[in-house]
């Protein structure tokens, strides 16, 4: 049985016939922090109604299933979705990623393997809701980051610009926006806004919602 989800929790839709399998990846899901599954379907001519009712934020979804494939599902659901099978057939692969699977992970798999994509998503997403705008450099950072590649530089070897960035967040003792950090270290806002992102994709800061002078809802960041 899977357990009642955390605040927070990454909601995750497990869809597999073998309820022995289904049941198996729910309990690896179970175990990474921050993620929390949902019961495992079997039939996946429910999975429609299952996605608008329930609204999970990733769906794991087998290649090969009865009644209608993984890919056919693919096309009909609107949301996050990994496909996991055993088929290594490039045709399987190039199939599902172009249906819109994020990844492809082989069968079987181990929990080390299933946390590092999980993971590796979950940065994707927050790296998505902390960008305004997308430049190039940050478009590519999202792909990277899809397939589980940190290339964030370490605080010690970053960017000056990026140094005077994560120095203005960590000396302030209230959560800044980004016309607070623009202003205090001097450059534009898309600059602190594309460095901003960049140090909450790679975890060394936290974003939360908070308040402008005019009431409006804002980005705001602080030191973890």
């Amino acid at each position: 049985m899977t357990q009642s989800a955390a605040v927070g929790d990454y909601r995750v839709l497990i869809v597999d016939d073998d309820f022995r399998v289904g049941q198996l990846h729910a309990d690896m899901v179970n175990e990474i922090p921050g993620f929390q599954a949902l019961e495992p379907v079997q039939d996946p001519r429910t999975v429609p109604k299952l996605v608008t009712s329930l609204q999970p934020d990733l769906v794991l979804l087998d290649l090969y299933l009865p009644h209608v494939s993984g890919i056919e599902l693919l096309r009909e659901i609107e949301v996050d979705s990994i496909m996991i099978s055993a088929a290594t057939e490039p045709a399987n692969v190039a199939a599902a990623l172009q249906a819109g699977a994020l990844a492809f992970i082989i069968k079987p798999f181990g929990a080390k393997t299933l946390a590092a994509k999980l993971k590796g998503w979950a940065r994707y997403r927050r790296q998505l809701a902390a960008a305004t705008d997308l430049d190039q450099q940050s478009v590519d950072r999202l792909y990277r980051t899809l397939q589980g590649i940190d290339d964030a530089p370490a605080a010690a070897n970053a960017a000056p610009t990026e140094q005077a960035v994560m120095a203005c967040v960590k000396a302030s003792s209230e959560p800044l926006s980004v016309a607070e950090v623009a202003e205090a270290v001097g450059v534009a806002r898309a600059t602190a806004q594309r460095y901003l992102a960049s140090l909450v994709a790679s975890e060394m800061l936290d974003l939360k919602l908070g308040y402008g002078t005019r009431g409006r809802p804002e980005h705001r960041y602080l030191a973890r």
